[in-house]
C-alpha cells in the first residue's frame, strides 16, 4: 500500500505495556489456551487480556464477569452498559478504557452523537453522574439518598432497584479497571488514538521505551533490592509466629494511625484528550483522604456491620443473577492466588503479605476488620509500595513508571502485576461496600 502512496499506519508501542518489557509477558505457555479463547470470543486479544494472562486462573474469571456484565440478559440495553463503563472510565482520565468502550457501544446500536459530550445522552444516563463521581472518587460519602433520588416513585426518570445495581456494578467494575490500566502502564491499542502513527522510525532518534528507568549505579540496586526481599522474608516469619495479644483499644489505634498516614502521591499529569474531557462533568471533584489530619472524618465502615460475604453478595445475587456469584469468585480466586514463592525464593507462605494488602487499600477507604492487627500493614508494606498502592486505588491516572518501578525491585514482574490485581479488586469491593449499604438501608 505504502508503494501506491497511501499512508500506512504504524504501532507507537511494541508490546503490551509500558512498563513491563514485551518478552516477560508474550511467552509461550499454558496461559495460550485462554489467550486463543479470548481471539475467538472478542476477534482479537486485546493488551489488559495479554497482561493479565500472566495470572490464567484470574483472567478467566475476569472475562467471565466481564462478559456478564456486558454482553449476558439483563435489565440494561447493551449499547447503554458500554456508556456507563465510558463515562466511569472518564473519571480517571483513562482514554483506552473510554476509546475500546466506545467501539463496544457504537458496535452495540449506540447513538454516536453521545460520545460527542455528557450533554447528548438521555436524561436516564445522566443522573448516574453524581454516583459515578462519588464511586469513583470518594466512596464513602454514598448514602441512601443519593439512592432514593433515583429509583422512588416520584424520581424523573426513574432507575428501578435492578438496573441501579448493573449499572453501579459497570462504575465500580470500570473504576478498578482503570486502576489496572493505569497501574500496569498498559498501551494504547494500535487502533487508538495515541497508539499509532504515520511518521516513519527515525534511525537518528530510537524510540525511548519507559520499560527500564535507567540507574546510576546498577550493582548497587540488584543488593539493595535483594536486601529488601530477605527483610520482607525475616518480617513475614516473625509476624506468623508472633503470639501477642492486643487490646482492641489498641487495634483501633493502629488502624487509625495507618489509615490517617500521609502518603504522597501529587504527581500531576497534563489535561487528559478531548474525547476523555467530554464525558465528565464536575472535573474538579477528585479523591480526598478518608480522614484529612485535623478533620472529623466520616464514620468508620466495621466490616462486621456490613461486609461482602453477609451482605452484599446475596443483596448482588437478589438483584442481579449470577452477578454475585461471579464477583465472589473473581474476589475469592485474587485473594487466594499464590504460586508459593516470593522474588528469588520457593516454598513461601505469602498469605500474611496479600492480606495485608488488601486490608491496607480498604482501610484507605475507611474500611476496618476489628480482629485485624493493622500494624502488620506497616511492618510488610514499605514506603514505595505504599505509595504505588495509594497512588493506584485512589487516583490512578497520576501512577508514572517511576512509582512502578520503585516498588518490589528484585520481584518477578507477574508478581507486581499481581500486586495490581489485589489492589484492583479491593478497590472494587470497597466501592461496592458503600454502595450496595446505601442500597440496604433504602429498601429497609
Amino acid at each position: 500500500m505504502s508503494e501506491q502512496g497511501v499512508e500506512v499506519p504504524r504501532a507507537l508501542a511494541s508490546g503490551p505495556s509500558a512498563f513491563i518489557p514485551a518478552k516477560e509477558i508474550l511467552k509461550e505457555g499454558p496461559d495460550q489456551d485462554i489467550l486463543i479463547e479470548s481471539f475467538l470470543s472478542m476477534g482479537r486479544v486485546d493488551h489488559i487480556t495479554m497482561v493479565m494472562a500472566l495470572h490464567p486462573a484470574y483472567l478467566s474469571c475476569f472475562l467471565r464477569t466481564q462478559h456478564a456484565l456486558l454482553e449476558m440478559d439483563g435489565p440494561l440495553p447493551r449499547p447503554w452498559r458500554h456508556y456507563i463503563v465510558v463515562m466511569a472510565a472518564a473519571r480517571h482520565h483513562c482514554s483506552y478504557a473510554v476509546q475500546q468502550h466506545s467501539a463496544g457501544f457504537l458496535e452495540a446500536g449506540g447513538e454516536e452523537s453521545w460520545l460527542s459530550g455528557l450533554q447528548h445522552a438521555p436524561t436516564k444516563l445522566r443522573s448516574l453522574q453524581t454516583l459515578n463521581k462519588l464511586l469513583a472518587h470518594r466512596p464513602w460519602l454514598i448514602t441512601q439518598k443519593h439512592v432514593q433520588e433515583l429509583v422512588c416513585p416520584g424520581a424523573d426518570p426513574r432507575w428501578s432497584l435492578a438496573e441501579l445495581i448493573h449499572a453501579v456494578v459497570l462504575m465500580a467494575h470500570a473504576h478498578s479497571l482503570c486502576s489496572f490500566v493505569w497501574g500496569c502502564g498498559v498501551n494504547p491499542e494500535p487502533d487508538h488514538i495515541g497508539g499509532y502513527t504515520f511518521q516513519l522510525p527515525s534511525p537518528i532518534h530510537p524510540a525511548h521505551s519507559p520499560q527500564c528507568p535507567a540507574h546510576e549505579d546498577g550493582r548497587q540496586e540488584i543488593v539493595d533490592g535483594a536486601m529488601e526481599v530477605e527483610v520482607l522474608m525475616q518480617r513475614m516469619v516473625e509476624l506468623q509466629l508472633q503470639e501477642e495479644e492486643c487490646t482492641q483499644e489498641e487495634m483501633v489505634t493502629r488502624f487509625e494511625r495507618e489509615r490517617s498516614e500521609s502518603i504522597p502521591t501529587a504527581v500531576v499529569r497534563g489535561a487528559p484528550p478531548d474525547l476523555v474531557l467530554r464525558l465528565v462533568e464536575d472535573q474538579e471533584f477528585r479523591y480526598e483522604d478518608f480522614a484529612p489530619k485535623g478533620e472529623q472524618s466520616p464514620n468508620t465502615m466495621r466490616a462486621q456491620d456490613y461486609s461482602w460475604e453477609d451482605h452484599g453478595f446475596s443483596l448482588v445475587n437478589r438483584l442481579l443473577p449470577d452477578m454475585g456469584q461471579l464477583l465472589d469468585e473473581k474476589f475469592q480466586v485474587v485473594s487466594n492466588l499464590t504460586y508459593n514463592r516470593m522474588a528469588m525464593h520457593e516454598d513461601v507462605d505469602t498469605h500474611t503479605l496479600r492480606k495485608a494488602l488488601w486490608n491496607y487499600i480498604h482501610c484507605l477507604y475507611g474500611i476496618r476488620y476489628d480482629d485485624y492487627d493493622y500494624g502488620s500493614v506497616n511492618v510488610l508494606l514499605e514506603r514505595s509500595l505504599k505509595v504505588f498502592v495509594k497512588t493506584m486505588a485512589c487516583h490512578p491516572e497520576q501512577t508514572t513508571a517511576r512509582v512502578y518501578h520503585d516498588f518490589w525491585r528484585h520481584f518477578r514482574q507477574s508478581e507486581k502485576v499481581h500486586a495490581n490485581l489485589i489492589v484492583m479488586e479491593a478497590r472494587l469491593q470497597a466501592a461496592l461496600l458503600y454502595v450496595l449499604r446505601a442500597i440496604t438501608h433504602y429498601m429497609r
